[in-house]
């Protein structure tokens, strides 16, 4: 592999959610370790599941990997991290301050930024050179999907140009917690990024046009910040070993042909191609082969034995949306498993109907109009830009907080707004809005990667409980947060792969919604193998392998579908058209 020679010590690694960041990193953690080094396998995605992928609990704490010496793995939880991180600001000055100050600090570190700043201020201290993670020859980052890593890596540059402002309110920080501090390992943390001695870029991508063209804006927008010298793995590629049948031979030409096109800003950068595998990359004997090519020796035996499965066409689910007159229907899931997809499918369909629709996306690196590629009458398409947001924000702030201040007061209020806490108030603000809309039509909202869906959930909920305790009892209101909680306005859909891990993921944030009084409404299963009925023994095996977790599916819910794997991508009107006009049975 290009991208292991001369290792450095950090290696990020980063794409498009669900190309195989966690089975690549993990790989390359276990192949350093295995050669004799120290190794730290870290993963910053708030929905992490590499404790998954070794069989054993993580979470915020430096963990062993049994039967790999020298291999060790911290899963960065955002929630443990915020506690932590709270009680290191409040410990210090317990039974030293009065019970209304600490409440007072306590309620400031309350909201979602800090819960990111938590994240980010353990993430810094990794790179900075802590005595605590001195001694690991080598620090591997799995990240969270494209968006979230970017704004994470762009932080500490970010925090440093604020902080050297010097004249903000960094009340995410803690008001006792010492801007010097903070300072020198923002700053130490820059460097260690910018140093390509010390650290390595490796962007993972599926052969598929919309996620090589990712990598592409990562690799663009990360040299912006002066992170450069990447590589390029291009992950799961369909192997000779999948046979010639007419499924095999079309996705094998759609990859070639996404490869030939591969975006120029990094076509020249060292790259590897990984095959697919006929089984899910879950286990230390499964990593271990994911480097080698596949010759079809590693195909079960039992892999022409794939079970029938049930008719579930996602056309039942727009039916029942349908008979609400309006509303809003939120995809969700995992990055990667095709929620832009269904959520086009979807609002492409009512339109069709002859409904007003406003489909809409709240993902920082959203592809809406490529999906869509065209327009249809009555559908309305935007996206939530989160730098318009912002900006919108802090002109709105500048002209009513702003309106009765003088020129220090103004120039302060500026100052205040210029705050990377800023950014989740302000996509909070818009997304409220287009939630409010569907009390008229219908509104389809292609959520961003699970982890950062949550963060603009927490702010919702942070929003819900302000507005609770100023109204109180006084007089009624409906919060963004109470019209999520309500099935007569909102549908959840939950998207998945019929794989291992998405399944798992999609179950924690069917948990995660519910203690937040969400229910989801629907699950659909995308790019399903089994339901497009192969005839190879790779593909049987693939497809064999996918039974359990459909089956998984439906006891977890009532209401389902199904969306076969496609010869080609469903790009545009007519083919997204398609997935609700067919079963998911072959004719």
């Amino acid at each position: 592999m290009k991208f292991l020679e001369n290792a450095p010590r950090f290696l990020f690694f980063t794409g498009k959610g669900g190309v195989g960041k966690t089975s690549v990193a993990c790989a390359t953690a276990l192949t350093l370790a295995k050669s004799g080094q120290k190794v730290l396998l870290v993963s910053t995605d708030p929905a992490s599941n590499v404790g998954q992928v070794f069989g054993v609990t993580i979470g915020n704490t430096v963990t062993p990997i049994q039967d790999v010496p020298g291999l060790l793995a911290l899963e960065i939880d955002p929630e443990q991290a915020a506690e932590a991180y709270r009680e290191r600001i409040i410990a210090p000055v317990r039974g030293l301050l009065p019970e209304t100050e600490l409440a007072g600090i306590a309620e400031s570190l309350s909201g979602s930024c800090t819960t990111e700043i938590a994240s980010f201020d353990e993430f810094t201290n990794l790179l900075a050179g802590d005595t605590s993670y001195g001694d690991y020859d080598h620090i591997v980052f799995d990240t969270a999907p494209t968006g979230h890593t970017i704004r994470l890596l762009q932080l500490p540059g970010s925090w440093t140009d604020f902080l050297a402002a010097g004249k903000g309110d960094p009340s995410c920080l803690g008001p006792l917690s010492g801007l010097d501090k903070h300072k020198q390992v923002y700053a130490q943390a820059v460097q260690a990024l910018t140093d390509p001695a010390r650290t390595r870029l490796v962007l993972v991508s599926r052969a598929q046009t919309s996620s090589l063209s990712e990598i592409e804006r990562t690799y663009l927008e990360l040299n912006q910040i002066g992170i450069g010298g990447g590589y390029v793995v291009v992950n799961g590629v369909l192997p000779e070993a999948a046979g010639d049948e007419e499924l095999a031979q079309a996705l094998r030409a759609r990859e070639a042909a996404a490869i030939a096109a591969i975006p120029e800003a990094v076509a020249g950068l060292p790259r590897d191609v990984l095959d697919l595998k006929p089984g899910n990359m879950v286990g230390i004997a499964a990593l271990e082969s994911l480097f080698a090519p596949t010759s079809g020796a590693e195909i079960p035996d039992d892999a022409a034995l794939v079970a029938e499965i049930e008719d579930a066409p996602l056309a039942a689910l727009v039916n029942e949306v349908e008979l609400g007159g309006h509303g809003l229907v939120m995809c969700m899931g995992k990055g990667g498993v095709g929620k832009t997809t269904v959520a086009a499918a979807v609002a492409v369909a009512l339109a069709k109907r002859g409904h007003a629709v406003h489909l809409t996306t709240t993902d920082p690196a959203a592809h809406l109009t490529e999906t869509l590629h065209g327009s249809i009458p009555g559908l309305t398409v935007s996206r939530i830009d989160p730098e318009a947001a912002i900006q919108e924000y802090r002109d709105h702030v500048m002209e009513t907080k702003g309106r009765s201040l003088d020129d220090d007061g103004r120039a302060a209020l500026a100052e205040d707004l210029m705050s990377p806490c800023t950014d989740e108030v302000a996509v909070f603000r818009q997304f409220s809005k287009v939630v409010q809309e569907s009390r008229r039509h219908f509104v389809v909202i292609d959520t961003a990667p699970t982890g950062h869906t949550l963060l603009l959930l927490d702010a919702t909920g942070s929003y819900h409980r302000e507005i609770a305790r100023q109204v109180g009892d006084t007089m009624g209101f409906v919060t963004p947060l109470m019209r999520l909680q309500d099935p007569a306005q909102t549908k959840v859909v939950l998207v998945t792969l019929a794989e291992t891990t998405p399944v798992l993921e999609a179950q924690e944030l069917k948990s995660d919604l519910e203690r937040a009084g969400i229910h989801p409404w629907a699950w659909v299963i995308n790019n399903s193998i089994a339901a497009a009925h192969p005839q190879t023994p790779f593909l049987r095996a693939r497809a064999a392998s996918e039974i359990e977790q459909i089956t998984k599916v439906h006891t977890l819910t009532d209401r389902v579908a199904l969306i076969p794997l496609l010869p080609e991508e469903p790009i545009g009107e007519e083919k997204l058209s398609a997935l609700t006009a067919l079963s998911s049975l072959p004719a």
